[in-house]
């Protein structure tokens, strides 16, 4: 008996097995960027908490520093213990942000399908 296996489940089955996120089901935040690697920024999650009524501060404040839709962002390096500072380039600037305050940024990896 021959079993059938469609394409685009192979592409699937691929990306749970390896973790990779070539497909967009689930939202790769800045905090999960391994050292050196870049991205492109896809969107800060502004709500506080899944209440649409409330606006997170952290999250416009990232915005106002530069952290906008379509920029290009690096870690530099991450902090020994737990990952905590991480250092990130955007532009020509340096900022280290605490993972929850990376875990805000949505992020597109470079190479990656948009």
């Amino acid at each position: 008996m021959r079993i059938r296996i469609k394409p685009y489940l192979v592409i699937i089955l691929i990306c749970l097995y390896t973790g990779e996120n070539i497909l967009g089901l689930d939202a790769v935040r800045l905090s999960d960027l391994k050292v050196k690697q870049t991205a492109i920024i896809h969107k800060v999650n502004r709500t506080l908490d899944g209440n649409l009524a409330q606006n997170d501060v952290v999250a416009s404040r990232l915005e106002t520093l530069g952290f906008v839709p379509g920029t290009k962002v690096q870690v530099i390096t991450k902090g020994i213990f737990g990952g905590d500072p991480i250092l990130i380039q955007v532009g020509f600037t340096r900022f280290a942000l605490r993972k929850v305050e990376a875990e805000k940024i949505e992020i597109n990896l470079e190479g990656a399908p948009a």
